[in-house]
């Protein structure tokens, strides 16, 4: 099992960055080079309580999917996402948003588990760890940059 804690400071209401961190739209542009977009369920807009969204990309060479589905949800403060089929033994990924000395802290808990047992662990500890990281900052970056400038506005106004 590892799990990837990230917190991200972010000058904007609580309430727009917890819509932007569940807007398909947003995600899809957060993942440029994977060629990452939902292929099925919620597949534009903004996903809720008890909806899927199936993922499909390239990550590491590979053309994958991922089917999630959000099991808990409390506007503004909370939602998670868990793989409900994908390539990972395991996938639970919990959104957490405080409102700290007037900015929202966007908090992540990534929790996951490769299969194949203990040769899924140690290439968990040697490589993937490191590569969902890199993807988790560059997708926060993402909602940042939209959270804190008027581009907030394409993903939220239609809503």
């Amino acid at each position: 099992m590892a799990v990837i804690h990230l917190e991200t400071a972010i000058d904007a209401p609580r309430e727009r960055v917890f819509d932007l961190a569940r807007s398909i739209d947003v995600h899809q542009d957060s993942m440029e080079g994977t060629d990452e977009r939902a292929v099925a369920g919620v597949t534009s807009g903004l996903i809720g309580l008890g909806q899927e969204v199936t993922w499909e990309a390239r990550h590491l060479g590979v053309t994958q999917r991922l089917r999630v589905k959000i099991t808990q949800f409390d506007r503004p403060r909370h939602f998670q996402d868990v793989m409900l089929r994908g390539t990972f033994g395991r996938m639970k990924h919990d959104h957490i948003f405080e409102d700290r000395q007037g900015k929202t802290m966007m908090i992540d808990r990534f929790d996951f588990r490769s299969p194949l047992g203990w040769l899924g662990s140690i290439f968990d500890r040697l490589f993937l760890t490191a590569y969902m990281h890199r993807l988790l900052v560059k997708r926060n970056a993402v909602l940042k940059q939209a959270s804190e400038s008027d581009s907030w506005k394409k993903y939220l106004q239609a809503q």
